[in-house]
């Protein structure tokens, strides 16, 4: 609702209070969710719902836009893992990784045009000894691991154990935080919910009753005009009679 004079000059806005200096985005906080309940009507649901479609239809934003506003990601740096690097710019690539060579892991015998080559022999017969030595290894790390494998697992998971409960304790501290805001937060808005009540109705109460006193207003200068036209009529001088006194009528 809104009134302006002849001029257009004033206006008195009933729609929404006085709007406050501007603050910083991250300053505005115009949400009390405990006791706004007008999302729940659905008419003004529907309407909240429309109004953001069509901004971000509007939005000349792309997703990859909403991006920007965050620090760049640390370049990886592979000088000293040339290994690594060849990974990495394989799975950049989108190519396939490569096999793993497994030859050297298989026992054969010479092939048949180097059976008498005593030098294919002994490469074949090394390559035996280093098959055998690595199986021997194979089987003390075995050993090892069913003698000492239990209770080096026991001690990670113990480590493991406390860690999860570390983790929990901090669960628990940061919902209990979180739940002690919600509450106190709750409070101060439902205690404070009377008071914005009462201070929108009189706000309310004032809008209205400056427009009817701007109404009034606009009818007392309608009448003085009409009197003012009347008083020409009649060839009257209401300046000068003003500064010389009152009116008489005449006879």
């Amino acid at each position: 609702m809104a009134i302006a004079n002849g001029s257009n000059e004033d206006i008195l806005m009933l729609e929404a209070p006085p709007q406050l200096a501007a603050a910083p985005p991250a300053q505005i906080i115009d949400a009390l969710p405990y006791i706004d309940d007008d999302y729940g009507n659905p008419a003004v649901k529907e309407e909240v719902d429309r109004l953001v479609e069509d901004e971000m239809r509007r939005s000349s934003k792309k997703p990859s836009d909403f991006l920007k506003d965050l620090p760049p990601l640390p370049k990886s740096n592979f000088q000293d893992h040339p290994m690594l690097a060849r990974e990495y710019e394989r799975v950049r690539a989108g190519k396939p990784p490569v096999l793993m060579d497994t030859s050297r892991y298989g026992l054969e015998m010479p092939p048949m045009n180097k059976r008498n080559d005593e030098t294919a022999w002994r490469q074949a017969v090394q390559k035996a000894q280093r098959l055998l030595q690595h199986q021997v290894i194979r089987l003390e790390n075995l050993d090892l691991m069913s003698k000492h494998g239990p209770e080096v697992w026991k001690l990670y998971n113990q480590q493991l154990e406390a860690f999860l409960a570390r983790m929990q304790s901090q669960v628990l501290e940061l919902s209990g935080n979180i739940e002690s805001v919600n509450r106190e937060r709750k409070y101060h808005q439902q205690n404070t919910a009377y008071e914005l009540n009462a201070l929108s109705t009189q706000w309310r109460e004032l809008c209205l009753k400056n427009i009817e006193i701007q109404a009034a207003c606009g009818e007392i200068e309608t009448r003085m005009e009409e009197l003012k036209n009347e008083a020409a009529g009649r060839g009257w001088n209401l300046e000068e009679s003003i500064a010389n006194g009152p009116l008489h009528a005449e006879n």
